[in-house]
């Protein structure tokens, strides 16, 4: 019969805590929840002109950020409330960035849906907020969406206020009195 050898039970153990430790120090960055009361992370995305834009473009901006896709039905629902909340809210310090995560128009992501026409959707829509792309889907890491439509109000700060996974109507009453309040209104 063989002696057990405890000592080596521990320094398994021990050494398996100590790369858990160290996977989690590693990736301290990635494993920061985006919720309100949280810093906005930073992004980037190309509007239709063709211009790279960013969060620090917006410092100091109350800002809705919306996190979406041509193909997605529930977004297009939401689009008007989103316009009619843009119009509603007559202030420079306040800004929508609805940021498509659409593939390129005439390419397919990798699921097979088709990149939408960025610019012919918001004219049949008659956006006037600034629509952004990200075909890359960095944007949707960034702010660990789980899906589209996902919305975040973000303050002059760049701390997030609210998250809402699914689509609203924006323009209701108390989103409309929370853009105001962040306002100062």
């Amino acid at each position: 019969m063989s002696k057990k050898r405890p000592w080596i039970t521990y320094a398994i153990a021990a050494t398996m805590a100590g790369l858990v430790v160290l996977m989690a120090w590693l990736n301290r960055d990635r494993l920061n929840p985006v919720v309100p009361g949280r810093p906005a992370p930073g992004f980037s995305a190309t509007d239709l002109s063709g211009s790279v834009r960013t969060l620090d473009d917006f410092e100091g901006t109350v800002l809705l950020v919306n996190i979406w896709a041509t193909w997605c039905s529930p977004c297009r629902e939401e689009m008007p409330s989103m316009e009619r909340l843009y119009q509603s809210i007559d202030d420079p310090g306040f800004e929508i960035l609805a940021i498509s995560v659409d593939a390129p128009f005439g390419e397919s992501d990798a699921f097979g849906r088709p990149g939408g026409d960025l610019q012919a959707y918001s004219e049949s829509l008659g956006l006037s907020f600034p629509v952004l792309h990200d075909p890359s889907g960095r944007v949707q890491q960034s702010f660990q969406t789980t899906g589209v439509p996902e919305s975040f109000v973000i303050d002059r700060t760049g701390v997030i206020v609210k998250k809402i996974a699914g689509s609203t109507a924006w323009d209701a009453e108390q989103n409309v009195q929370l853009i105001q309040r962040l306002l100062g209104g």
